[in-house]
């Protein structure tokens, strides 16, 4: 704890030093800051997730802080916590998108529930914005946050189909860009949207019955390649446990070092291709 207290003095009075002799860093560390919080506050305002941005910048600063401090008090390496650090400024980025993932999937999954209640409503002589009033008000989050979002716009002024189109190229799910399609055109020709949307409920639950059967099979040849790819490295970490000697020909002569990253190559190599040939798309 001692040590880790010494370097952490060392590295503020450094960055201290560092403003001290060169004031521009500071504006340049703001700057990077701050834009990466502008590219976040619209991601976060598309989930509904109301954050100021001082608690944005509270969350950037303290995360990596933190993820460096507990990783040094777990394993008393220092390059390991700074490691650490640097991941935690990445991580958060990777944890927004992740819940982007994971709000879109939520979606997907309620879109035919919504659709069978839209069904429901035209067949019960409700206009299309009355069904969508409906909907809003049934279905949970986050169907019925962007159906709400969609109906505030149109009420504002704005047209239906632009709200529509604005609709699909915020939540980037293909079911609703097959909506958003039907309905679109059913405005202008005048088609029947109940037995439309009854259609569409077939439709995609024949596709996700699909999916489901490929991504069953895909999985299989995931687990394999993932099987192969780390199988050498559990075996030459036993090998090396049980007698090291066994390796030094590998580590230490320079044809050993080629054969060692080649094979390292090759594993990677492998992997990718193994990913490549399990991604179908339906």
């Amino acid at each position: 704890m001692i040590i880790f207290l010494i370097v952490l003095f060392v590295s503020l009075s450094f960055l201290i030093i560092v403003n001290m002799l060169y004031p521009q860093a500071e504006l340049i560390y703001n700057n990077w800051q701050r834009k990466r919080i502008e590219k976040v506050t619209p991601r976060l305002d598309s989930m509904f997730l109301d954050v100021s941005y001082r608690k944005l910048l509270i969350i950037d600063i303290l995360f990596p802080l933190v993820t460096g401090i507990v990783v040094f008090l777990v394993t008393r390496i220092f390059y390991a916590a700074l490691a650490s650090a640097f991941a935690g400024i990445v991580l958060s980025g990777f944890i927004v998108k992740r819940m982007e993932i994971i709000r879109r999937a939520k979606f997907a999954g309620q879109l035919v529930e919504g659709l069978m209640l839209l069904s429901g409503s035209l067949k019960a002589g409700l206009s299309l914005l009355q069904s969508f009033e409906t909907l809003v008000e049934e279905m949970p989050a986050p169907l019925a946050q962007e159906f709400s979002l969609v109906l505030k716009e149109n009420r504002m002024g704005v047209p239906l189909e632009e709200c529509l189109v604005k609709f699909k190229r915020r939540m980037q799910c293909e079911e609703l860009d097959m909506l958003v399609t039907v309905v679109l055109v059913a405005r202008e020709t005048g088609g029947d949207l109940t037995t439309i949307f009854t259609n569409m409920v077939k439709t995609i639950r024949e596709r996700n019955r699909l999916l489901g059967r490929v991504k069953a099979l895909c999985s299989q040849g995931k687990l394999q390649g993932r099987i192969m790819m780390f199988l050498p490295i559990v075996f030459g970490y036993g090998v090396y446990k049980f007698d090291p000697t066994f390796l030094n020909t590998l580590i230490n002569d320079p044809q050993g070092r080629m054969m060692l990253g080649y094979a390292v190559i090759s594993e990677i190599l492998g992997m990718i291709l193994i990913i490549r040939l399990s991604k179908v798309e339906v």
